[in-house]
Protein backbone atom coordinates (compact mmCIF):
# COMPACT_ATOMS: atom_id res chain seq x y z
CA UNK A 1 0.00 0.00 0.00
CA UNK A 2 1.26 3.58 -0.94
CA UNK A 3 -0.27 7.00 -0.86
CA UNK A 4 1.39 9.82 -3.49
CA UNK A 5 0.48 12.94 -3.09
CA UNK A 6 0.15 15.90 -5.81
CA UNK A 7 -0.37 19.18 -6.24
CA UNK A 8 2.39 21.31 -4.11
CA UNK A 9 3.92 24.47 -5.38
CA UNK A 10 4.68 27.81 -4.76
CA UNK A 11 1.33 30.10 -5.05
CA UNK A 12 0.90 34.27 -3.74
CA UNK A 13 -0.65 34.74 -0.78
CA UNK A 14 -4.73 34.61 -1.21
CA UNK A 15 -4.21 32.22 -3.84
CA UNK A 16 -5.45 28.54 -4.31
CA UNK A 17 -4.32 24.83 -4.46
CA UNK A 18 -5.79 21.72 -4.19
CA UNK A 19 -3.92 18.58 -3.34
CA UNK A 20 -4.53 15.11 -4.37
CA UNK A 21 -3.97 11.72 -2.34
CA UNK A 22 -4.30 8.34 -3.98
CA UNK A 23 -4.09 5.28 -2.11
CA UNK A 24 -2.94 2.33 -3.99
CA UNK A 25 -2.04 -1.20 -3.43
CA UNK A 26 -3.86 -4.65 -1.86
CA UNK A 27 -6.42 -2.34 -0.18
CA UNK A 28 -9.79 -3.67 1.72
CA UNK A 29 -11.32 -0.83 2.75
CA UNK A 30 -10.04 2.19 3.72
CA UNK A 31 -11.05 4.25 7.19
CA UNK A 32 -10.72 7.93 7.84
CA UNK A 33 -8.04 9.46 5.33
CA UNK A 34 -6.63 13.24 6.26
CA UNK A 35 -4.24 15.75 5.68
CA UNK A 36 -1.65 16.82 8.11
CA UNK A 37 1.60 19.41 7.65
CA UNK A 38 4.79 20.32 9.60
CA UNK A 39 6.22 23.47 9.02
CA UNK A 40 10.05 24.05 9.68
CA UNK A 41 10.74 23.90 13.42
CA UNK A 42 7.37 22.99 14.20
CA UNK A 43 5.31 19.92 15.29
CA UNK A 44 3.31 17.63 12.88
CA UNK A 45 -0.28 18.95 12.69
CA UNK A 46 -3.77 18.11 11.65
CA UNK A 47 -5.30 20.35 9.12
CA UNK A 48 -8.39 18.23 8.22
CA UNK A 49 -10.03 14.72 8.42
CA UNK A 50 -12.38 12.86 6.65
CA UNK A 51 -14.34 9.28 7.56
CA UNK A 52 -15.48 6.86 4.87
CA UNK A 53 -19.07 8.35 5.35
CA UNK A 54 -18.18 11.50 4.51
CA UNK A 55 -17.90 13.85 8.28
CA UNK A 56 -15.44 16.25 8.14
CA UNK A 57 -13.13 18.36 10.68
CA UNK A 58 -10.92 20.90 10.09
CA UNK A 59 -8.08 22.82 12.26
CA UNK A 60 -9.52 26.30 13.57
CA UNK A 61 -6.75 27.99 11.80
CA UNK A 62 -7.80 26.40 8.16
CA UNK A 63 -11.84 26.45 8.52
CA UNK A 64 -13.73 28.80 5.96
CA UNK A 65 -10.62 28.30 3.67
CA UNK A 66 -9.84 24.72 3.05
CA UNK A 67 -12.12 22.07 2.05
CA UNK A 68 -11.25 18.42 2.34
CA UNK A 69 -13.14 15.63 -0.23
CA UNK A 70 -12.85 11.96 -0.69
CA UNK A 71 -13.40 9.86 -4.30
CA UNK A 72 -14.67 6.55 -2.28
CA UNK A 73 -14.04 5.02 -5.58
CA UNK A 74 -10.61 5.79 -6.42
CA UNK A 75 -9.04 5.76 -3.22
CA UNK A 76 -8.66 9.62 -3.23
CA UNK A 77 -8.42 11.92 -1.05
CA UNK A 78 -8.60 15.87 -1.82
CA UNK A 79 -7.77 19.32 -0.10
CA UNK A 80 -8.95 22.17 -1.59
CA UNK A 81 -7.05 25.11 -0.35
CA UNK A 82 -8.20 28.81 -0.94
CA UNK A 83 -7.20 32.24 0.31
CA UNK A 84 -3.75 30.96 1.55
CA UNK A 85 -1.33 32.73 3.69
CA UNK A 86 2.44 32.52 4.50
CA UNK A 87 2.01 30.57 7.64
CA UNK A 88 0.35 28.23 5.54
CA UNK A 89 3.44 26.99 4.36
CA UNK A 90 4.58 23.61 5.26
CA UNK A 91 5.20 20.24 3.98
CA UNK A 92 1.56 18.47 4.07
CA UNK A 93 1.70 14.96 4.56
CA UNK A 94 -1.72 12.76 3.10
CA UNK A 95 -2.52 9.78 6.20
CA UNK A 96 -5.39 7.13 5.65
CA UNK A 97 -5.98 4.35 8.03
CA UNK A 98 -6.45 1.54 5.27
CA UNK A 99 -7.25 -2.25 5.97
CA UNK A 100 -4.81 -4.53 4.09
CA UNK A 101 -3.37 -7.69 4.27
CA UNK A 102 -1.50 -6.77 7.47
CA UNK A 103 -4.82 -5.33 9.05
CA UNK A 104 -5.95 -1.59 10.00
CA UNK A 105 -2.61 0.44 9.45
CA UNK A 106 -1.66 3.87 9.97
CA UNK A 107 -0.44 4.90 6.47
CA UNK A 108 1.65 8.45 5.19
CA UNK A 109 2.50 9.77 2.45
CA UNK A 110 6.12 11.48 1.61
CA UNK A 111 5.20 14.75 1.49
CA UNK A 112 4.09 17.78 -0.86
CA UNK A 113 5.39 21.11 -0.28
CA UNK A 114 3.66 24.31 0.09
CA UNK A 115 4.89 27.60 -0.25
CA UNK A 116 2.47 30.75 0.10
CA UNK A 117 5.02 33.58 -0.74
CA UNK A 118 4.92 36.79 -2.77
Amino acid sequence: VQLVESGGGLVQPGGSLRLSCAASGSIFSINAMGWYRQAPGKERELVAAITNGGSTAYADSVKGRFTISRDNDKNTVYLQMNSLKPEDTAVYYCHAYIYADSGWVDYWGKGTLVTVSS
